[in-house]
């Protein structure tokens, strides 16, 4: 019984070229109490694996966090099978703005202690406690309210290029981190402000939202579905967009286009840019962002030292990372002190101290 993927990504690019079926990336999640997550992760694997599925799947005792792509015309067999499970049945499923055949090349199902990384004591405070749930039309008019303190859920290099108009837009590298700050920063206004947040799909904001209702904020709204939802429902009800810029994604896509706005800039030259890279060179893999001139120069490096590194015969790289973890800038995600452009740390709130009496 094969319960882990075999293929290679080149070996999945050329059959999903060869099929030639257009495939559906989508996302979901639900918080539910999964009594055997390994069992749980095995049968998912067995049922997806045969649908094609491909993606990236975390199973834990708190619930199931998904991001995947499948072939368009079994959807129906996908979504017939989440059915069979009762805390699956009829879930939203966040289908991507932008479609790409490629945006997985592996099915991994993988057992997690949770299906987000919040760092946080679930049996201190109730996690069913979340703050109230809003669509695209009421987040548009609450987010407009003086009283209202919009934040971005997500990262630093999320939100870089794109977010909605006037959030605030914590300089974190993990959602575990913008917490406490988000707290110590608003802690004068626990009763007086809606806090308001938004992330990619709305699973950060779950815990986020009963967290926060927790320390003691009693005005606290979620957008439903998160940015995805929300594109759709704008589109679909003909409403004003106010996300400028890209919705950054976790898949071989790297983001979705929301609007027209470049509100990015390449981190090697300065150039009004706001696509993702990872450096070429095996033993970096920097995540930031470059533009074609730069690629094109760095021959998709982040650095002249890694481009030297890049340029050297396989087995001399492979020399050189013998014994070597990863570098350390792979986790700085566009932080790296060699870039001259990265993105500026700042106080997050001190807009929101001057503008919000």
């Amino acid at each position: 019984m094969q319960l882990y993927n075999k293929l290679s990504a080149k070996e999945r690019a050329e059959l999903i070229e060869k099929a030639g079926k257009d495939r559906l990336t989508l996302s979901f999640y639900q918080y539910a109490k999964i009594g055997n997550p390994q069992e749980f992760r095995d049968q998912l694997f067995i049922v997806w694996d045969k649908l094609d599925v491909l993606g990236r799947i975390y199973v834990a005792t708190e619930g199931i966090n998904g991001q995947l792509s499948l072939p368009a015309d079994r959807f129906n067999e996908f979504k017939a099978h989440l059915d069979t499970r009762d805390f699956l049945k009829d879930i939203r499923l966040n289908i991507a703005v932008e479609q790409d055949n490629m945006s997985f090349l592996k099915l991994k199902v993988k057992v997690r202690n949770k299906i987000v990384a919040d760092g946080l004591n679930d049996e201190t405070f109730d996690v069913t406690n979340k703050g109230i749930h809003v669509g695209a039309d009421a987040f548009n008019e609450l987010i407009e309210d003086e009283k209202t303190v919009l934040v971005d859920m997500r990262n630093h290099y999320e939100s870089e290029i794109g977010h909605f108009k006037n959030a605030v837009t914590p300089d974190v590298d993990t959602f575990r981190e913008s917490l406490d700050i988000i707290e110590d920063d608003l802690k004068d206004h626990k009763e007086d402000k809606n806090l308001v947040m938004y992330c990619t799909g709305g699973i950060r904001c779950e815990k986020a939202s009963a967290y926060f209702k927790h320390k003691g904020f009693k005005n606290v709204y979620q957008l439903e579905g998160g940015i995805i939802e929300y594109t759709r429902q704008i589109n679909e009800k003909n409403l004003e967009n106010k996300f400028i810029g890209k919705n950054f994604v976790f898949d071989e896509r790297r983001a979705e286009k929301i609007s027209d706005d470049v509100i990015a800039n390449c981190h090697q030259c300065g150039t009004p840019f706001d696509v993702h890279t990872n450096c070429a060179n095996d033993a970096c893999h920097l995540l930031f962002i470059q533009c074609d001139a730069c690629k094109a120069e760095m021959n998709n490096c982040c650095s002249t030292n890694c481009k030297d590194i890049h340029a050297l015969p396989f087995e001399e790289q492979k020399a050189l990372r013998k014994g070597q973890g990863n570098s350390n800038d792979i986790f700085k995600k566009g932080r790296a002190d060699h870039l001259p452009y990265k993105k500026d740390l700042r106080n997050i709130f001190e807009t929101f101290k001057v503008d919000k009496k």
